[in-house]
């Protein structure tokens, strides 16, 4: 996800879109913990990175502090 994508995004679509990447990053590191290899290795890397993005614009946007 890209900056420019989250900046036009609403506040409310970036707090879903929040919760989204938090859940699939705690269902991605479930599944990396019962021991199967994820089907895709790179997305754990890809969602950390969106939520930082996300969070980022948001405490610059002051919209969480």
């Amino acid at each position: 996800m890209k900056a420019k994508e989250i900046r036009a995004m609403s506040s409310e679509e970036r707090r879903k879109k929040l919760k989204e990447l938090r859940n699939e990053l705690m269902e991605e590191y479930g599944k990396a913990s019962m021991g199967g290899s994820p089907p895709s290795p790179g997305r754990i890397k890809y969602i950390r990175r969106s939520l930082a993005r996300m969070l980022t614009i948001m405490r610059e946007e002051k919209e969480i502090e």
